[in-house]
């Protein structure tokens, strides 16, 4: 089954035009960075669903313990309608929910967003023909800009499930959480899955997989540079690097310039400059704690109502409203 991803809220023209606006301050500034939502064309949301396979990559399959442990609990603690699901790529762990909703009796309408079209049509058509008496509505959409336009009808679960929430500086995940709780009527739930902080010798091995699947995932970043804005941005020229930040408890995937880099992207008329050695920010993965991530939220005015974590206590999902 095929379905059009026809409702989007985004655009060619002004996707390129802030890809144009972040390229021209983020390679302008010292140091040099991009923000991660460039990584997922249909090639990066590829390689991200390969990386959650990854024997190296725990979150995925943490998170997916959790929900076949939880998932009925969730529904009965949240006997939602309609659910809202952030940055769906696959949706594939979403349906230990969705089945455990759809148990309940409850479930009328599935809305996937992302900014994706390849990851949404394909994700799409599996929820239809897996649940075909329910509404399934993929939006073309940035979560951080385009909460309020979502279709909240009936009781409603924003759905925020893999450790994205991390990706986001604590400024931005301030600014989320009170799109949030705007966007959702007293009574309404975000569920949230959650990384939490463990050793380095965990975490940098996550993010920098032995096969090297995440440094292709890295490069391809300025693969979409070169694409998107007509650059030479010599790929062979760099390397991917993982490092923990002790400090602000947070993984820095970055890109390092392994020589003197001149190039030029051509359709911003801009010239790229990297000296041997220099270092641009890709993404960030933040880790927390249990009190320190509620007090986040409790700021936005969202309240922990449930919380839920392995044995281990790596990973947690929570439920606040």
């Amino acid at each position: 089954m095929s379905i059009n991803v026809d409702n989007t809220l985004l655009d060619s023209a002004s996707s390129v035009e802030e890809l144009a606006l972040d390229a021209r301050v983020g390679l302008t500034s010292t140091p040099k960075s991009l923000p991660p939502r460039w990584f997922y064309d249909a090639r990066g949301s590829e390689l991200f669903e390969q990386i959650t396979e990854l024997p190296e990559y725990y979150p995925t399959r943490t998170e997916r313990q959790i929900l076949e442990a939880y998932a009925d609990d969730i529904a009965a603690a949240a006997p939602v309608n309609t659910v809202i699901e952030l940055g769906s790529g696959s949706s594939t762990k979403t349906q230990l929910l969705l089945d455990a909703w759809q148990r309940a009796g409850a479930l009328q309408r599935i809305v996937t967003l992302d900014v994706s079209t390849s990851a949404l049509a394909e994700a799409a058509a599996g929820l239809a023909g897996r649940y075909p008496d329910v509404e399934v509505r993929p939006v073309r959409a940035d979560f951080a800009r385009h909460l309020k336009d979502l279709p909240t009808t009936g009781r409603t679960a924003i759905v925020f499930l893999g450790s994205t929430i991390g990706n986001l500086d604590p400024a931005e995940r301030g600014r989320f959480f009170e799109q949030v709780r705007s966007a959702l009527p007293d009574g309404d739930v975000l569920l949230m899955g959650t990384d939490l902080v463990k050793s380095e010798q965990t975490l940098v091995p996550a993010y920098d997989d032995a096969a090297g699947v995440t440094a292709e995932f890295n490069l391809n970043l300025l693969q979409v540079l070169n694409r998107k804005l007509d650059g030479n941005l010599p790929i062979e020229a760099f390397s991917h690097r993982a490092v923990w930040n002790s400090e602000q408890e947070r993984i820095e995937m970055r890109l390092r310039a392994n020589r003197t880099v001149d190039a030029c992207l051509a359709a911003i008329s801009l010239r790229v400059h990297f000296d041997e050695g220099e270092e641009m920010l890709t993404e960030i993965s933040s880790k927390f704690h249990r009190k320190g991530i509620s007090a986040e939220l409790a700021a936005a005015g969202l309240c922990v109502q449930r919380w839920w974590t392995d044995p281990l206590e790596a990973f947690a999902v929570s439920l606040s409203g």
